[in-house]
């Protein structure tokens, strides 16, 4: 890993909004006392949020105080996280993945539409609005290629949807998050693959008692225990294939 340093130019102190410190001190409530150091990384975590998507080097300092750490413990943490952000960031932060899965999937050529409507990577446009950076993977490998959006997943990207999403967000338009590409979540793009064969979902055959009962599928609730917790279960009991009469040959 890279080494990481403290932007430059910083602000001349920081300090909690007064609701960000009230739910700090909530935070500090759920660790032993001597502990509270435990929780570092949430309050770093919502300083960088009340911050604009970075931490300057006063909230470092503010947050070692706050648990009684010292500053180099909380710098040690803010430089080793690649999730924290040492230097201004834009209004849209983009993270745009290029592990093996997104990179055959042409994350290159996404990286080439962030150069042209962005700049280069920590380049901060001069509204204000974009900056962005290349991450390891972001977990939604199967909708290769994708970018985070500040808190949003923006999947099964091209260059041209990629570049309509920016332009939105720099018009002010909303974007919806997910797949680019029309599908619905990670489901197969050319539809479904498996237990496609004819007959499959057949209804039962013509004389068969459990048709007129109702019993082709075990609704969720037979296997409950009225009245017992959701995670209560009666013994399994396996139902017999469609195609067997054994039912009606015991009437």
């Amino acid at each position: 890993m890279s080494v990481r340093r403290l932007a430059a130019e910083q602000p001349e102190a920081f300090a909690f909004t007064p609701e960000n410190l009230d739910w700090a001190k909530d935070q500090l409530k759920k660790y032993p006392q001597g502990r509270e150091a435990s929780a570092v990384l949430p309050l770093m975590w919502r300083a960088q949020e009340q911050c604009g998507g970075w931490l300057p080097e006063p909230a470092l300092r503010y947050i070692a105080d706050l648990l009684d750490m010292a500053y180099i413990r909380v710098y040690e943490i803010a430089t080793f996280y690649t999730m924290f952000n040492l230097a201004p960031v834009g209004r849209y932060y983009v993270q745009l993945c290029h592990t093996t899965p997104c990179w055959l999937r042409g994350a290159d050529a996404l990286k080439d539409t962030c150069r042209k409507l962005i700049g280069e990577p920590g380049h901060v446009t001069k509204d204000g609005l974009f900056s962005w950076t290349e991450v390891e993977c972001l977990g939604a490998c199967v909708n290769a290629p994708m970018v985070q959006i500040n808190k949003d997943y923006y999947e099964d990207l091209t260059p041209e949807s990629f570049e309509q999403i920016l332009l939105k967000l720099r018009e002010g338009r909303k974007v919806k998050p997910g797949p680019q590409d029309g599908r619905h979540s990670s489901e197969p793009a050319g539809g479904p693959t498996t237990l496609i064969a004819q007959g499959l979902y057949a209804e039962a055959p013509a004389g068969d008692s459990r048709a007129d009962e109702g019993e082709l599928a075990l609704a969720d609730d037979e296997a409950k225990n009225p009245g017992a917790a959701a995670s209560a279960r009666e013994a399994a009991v396996p139902k017999p294939p469609l195609g067997d009469s054994s039912g009606l040959r015991r009437k």
